[in-house]
């Protein structure tokens, strides 16, 4: 038996994001779980520590954050927040594959979802993926959603009818 108390989306608010939502919010809605959506931003003081525009920075890095929060809050809907016990999480940090999944350790998530670009060749190979890392690092299974994608997840007034 599958049991899901705690299911993790790592949006960075792209289409394929956006998908693998859709998946996390049908996936705590069957279990009964707890979701979980994160999105990692970047933590530019880090990054940048020692450049000479430091003094911007921590206005920028603020900037951003709130920037992030805002889409969050458009994001995960008040029916997210009352049926699915929704946890909207805004952190900055240096690479978001290693944030992901340290946040999945913090929080013994059962799943991660997460949407992937299917970059391929050389793109893969300057850009690396998220995805990937997280994949070969987490301590939990991980779906990844393409978008487009073949899509499996049904609307209740289907499955309904398919049952009846």
């Amino acid at each position: 038996m599958i049991l899901l108390k705690n299911i993790l989306v790592a949006t960075d608010f792209g289409e394929a994001s956006d998908a693998a939502l859709g998946y996390g919010r049908d996936l705590a809605r069957t279990y009964g779980a707890t979701l979980h959506v994160l999105h990692v931003a970047e933590n530019l003081v880090v990054r940048y520590a020692n450049d000479e525009a430091l003094a911007l920075l921590p206005e920028l890095q603020t900037d951003i954050d709130e920037a992030a929060r805002k889409r969050m809050a458009e994001l995960v809907t008040d029916e997210d927040r009352t049926m699915l016990h929704a946890k909207p999480v805004v952190l900055a940090a240096f690479g978001a594959a290693e944030a992901i999944v340290e946040y999945a350790k913090m929080y013994n998530v059962d799943v991660i979802v997460m949407g992937t670009h299917g970059r391929g060749g050389f793109a893969h190979l300057l850009m690396g993926s998220v995805a990937e890392r997280v994949v070969r690092t987490a301590p939990c299974p991980v779906l990844t959603v393409r978008h487009p994608e073949h899509e499996f997840i049904v609307p209740d007034a289907l499955v309904a009818v398919a049952r009846a």
